[in-house]
């Protein structure tokens, strides 16, 4: 530890989490829980799927497993100490554990955003351009744009967790979060953080607001190019999808992105956690149901996969 005066470089903090009662806590546990568990689950099996079954090898799974690789990242980060303030009170976490939880959870924000744009392009080209669908989206480019997410995501966070462990911190060093967060870390430092919240608004405008913006135009592309289809049936299908799509998309990018490129506001920062509960448990908890286990070919996959297992459980009996 070191210290200077009444300040402070390294230190425990303590997390407050959500400052409610009791039996609020109790909901909250049980319902983030569930959140974790479901989530973890859902995305396993999707990896899962992709990974083992043929006809899922293709550059729309291949985005999703990456997707749901990233949401277990995320959540683990995240979601199990969030569990363990509300179940046992312990809300104390070291300083070299609180940028640890920092490090994925930059990561995994940054990487979502480039992989929903990717996949808002596959599905524009799927759509829009279909004869050239196979040309386009060869598997090597597939690899490099997923490449391209991890790549940019490893340093961006990097560049937040080595300028955070420049901070000095002072005081009571209580974060007003359920989790280790950039913007309310600074909030407790003594040290001049002007540079790193002009930086959160950059970074927040290259890899948030432009990524999100190019997500509208591919779907606005997508939406005028259903129109023009004749068959009613078909139109509600791909309407049907795109919507569920764009709907999570708007949640996770515009929590997202209301929370850090809006003015801090002290007065409300029980509204803030609970905007970030919204990108941080409940869209993964959204994205393998909205994109992968509503979707036939996850369905008819998930079948043969059980199909073969009880085959196989059942041929010593043979």
């Amino acid at each position: 530890m070191d210290e200077m005066g009444n300040y402070t470089l390294h230190r425990d903090f303590r997390l407050l989490g959500f400052l409610t009662s009791k039996n609020l806590q109790l909901v909250i546990f049980t319902s983030v829980l569930w959140m974790y568990l479901f989530t973890l689950c859902a995305n396993l099996v999707i990896i899962v799927l992709v990974c083992l079954v043929p006809q899922l090898h293709t550059p729309m799974y291949f985005f999703l497993c990456n997707l749901s690789v990233q949401d277990i990242i995320y959540v683990t980060a995240i979601l199990p100490k969030l569990i363990d303030i509300t179940l046992t009170g312990n809300n104390r976490i070291s300083y070299t554990g609180c940028i640890t939880q920092m490090y994925p959870y930059v990561l995994c924000v940054t990487a979502e955003f480039l992989l929903l744009t990717f996949m808002a392009y596959d599905r524009y080209v799927a759509i829009c351009i279909p004869m050239r669908y196979c040309i386009i989206m060869k598997k090597s480019l597939c690899v490099s744009l997923a490449a391209v997410s991890w790549l940019i995501a490893a340093p961006n966070s990097m560049m937040y967790c080595w300028l955070v462990s420049k901070l000095i911190f002072c005081g009571d060093q209580k974060i007003n979060h359920f989790f280790c967060e950039v913007k309310s870390l600074l909030e407790i430092s003594c040290s001049n953080t002007k540079h790193i919240r002009i930086l959160i608004n950059v970074i927040g405008l290259l890899f948030g607001a432009l990524p999100f913006i190019l997500i509208l135009t591919s779907y606005a592309c997508i939406i005028s190019s259903v129109l023009k289809i004749s068959s009613t049936e078909r139109k509600l299908k791909v309407f049907s999808s795109c919507f569920s799509h764009i709907t999570v998309v708007v949640l996770y990018c515009g929590t997202t992105l209301s929370f850090y490129l809006k003015p801090d506001t002290p007065d409300l920062q029980e509204t803030d956690k609970l905007l970030s509960l919204l990108f941080v448990a409940i869209t993964p908890l959204l994205n393998p149901l909205v994109y992968s286990l509503r979707n036939k070919d996850i369905t008819n996959a998930s079948k043969r996969i059980i199909n073969l297992w009880f085959r196989g459980r059942t041929l010593p009996m043979h």
